[in-house]
């Protein structure tokens, strides 16, 4: 993709997932994420019926009058989303692939925080981390990460696409330690097909940048295993959700003849033979097996679960985890 084509298509995802943060996500993200609790906010001169135990003892003493001390909620989030952009997010038998459907998902999400003033990051990996962009505020960052999932990887002019997300010089040793800890690819270059998706060292990456508490959401299609126990543990710290992205062709197959497929994971290839009706209905089995099993995995653990299909609606699937996350809290 050339850069003109991804500002164009950045423009595009703006243009369209910004009427929708208007439309339909204008209520459901701030009444869903609430702040990370309470912080101090001023003290005030006693009032009768205020809260005895909210009474400031030390400037009560130095006024000579009781003092009480009033708290707000905390209301800026820190949102975090975790991109997967190995191969197999580059497939897309439709008008999008999972990686344009990945990006426009991030898009929704970024801009809703940013409606909010909340901050905003963005990890991407696969085999390894690629990029790391910090939290921050404004529809620039908003739009930069939007860029960044979609750009990723593809040779283009850094005068037409964003810097890179770098550190200030100040902070070196924060990229010796990550280097020394995480397989980390700081170019925009691709990886070899045989470097395949790893969601564990991807978690642990958060946990080692991000302190303080956030909302994470990590997008793959999850072709990948033995990684629950860190998303168990990310989990205990922060408020992680899973979205899986996947491809109608993932699941149903046209009856074509023999078709030659190659694993976009590890580059192996094998023939198969579509004209089979037990060919196509084992994929279709095997598909769906593999989405409710692994919601039934991450549900058991206390992680909620997206399901978005590249070729449907992003906006749908968001709007009815919003509405069932409220739903579950006013329990």
């Amino acid at each position: 993709m050339l850069a003109s084509e991804i500002i164009k298509r950045v423009k595009e995802i703006q243009v369209r997932t910004g009427r929708q943060v208007a439309d339909v996500l204008a209520g459901e993200y701030i009444s869903v994420f609430k702040g990370g609790g309470i912080e101090f906010d001023e003290v005030r001169p006693y009032i009768p019926g205020d809260d005895i135990r909210s009474i400031d003892w030390n400037v009560t003493a130095r006024v000579g009058e009781p003092y009480v001390k009033r708290f707000v909620e905390e209301r800026q989030l820190t949102l975090m989303l975790m991109a997967d952009v190995s191969l197999s997010q580059e497939f897309g038998s439709g008008s999008r692939s999972k990686r344009e459907a990945t990006a426009e998902f991030c898009a929704l999400l970024a801009f809703s925080a940013n409606q909010n003033d909340d901050k905003v990051g963005l990890v991407l990996f696969h085999g390894g981390v690629e990029q790391y962009i910090p939290p921050r505020k404004g529809q620039k960052h908003a739009l930069r990460v939007v860029r960044e999932v979609l750009a990723h990887g593809e040779e283009t002019p850094e005068s037409e696409l964003l810097q890179q997300s770098n550190p200030t010089p100040n902070d070196s040793d924060f990229w010796n330690r990550v280097k020394s800890r995480f397989k980390f690819n700081r170019d925009k270059t691709l990886r070899s097909a045989d470097q395949t998706t790893d969601i564990g060292q991807a978690v642990q990456f958060l946990l080692s940048v991000t302190k303080r508490k956030s909302v994470c959401f990590l997008v793959s299609d999850f072709l990948d295993d033995g990684y629950e126990q860190a998303l168990m543990t990310a989990n205990r710290k922060h408020d992680v959700v899973a979205v899986l992205i996947t491809d109608p062709r993932e699941m149903e197959m046209p009856g074509v003849g023999l078709i030659a497929l190659q694993d976009a994971e590890n580059g192996s290839t094998q023939l198969y033979d579509t004209s089979s009706k037990s060919f196509r209905d084992s994929l279709r089995k095997a598909g769906q097996k593999r989405i409710e099993d692994l919601e039934k995995s991450l549900r058991k653990r206390g992680i909620d679960f997206i399901h978005i299909d590249a070729s449907g609606s992003v906006v749908d699937p968001l709007v009815k985890f919003f509405r069932m996350r409220e739903k579950r809290s006013r329990r």
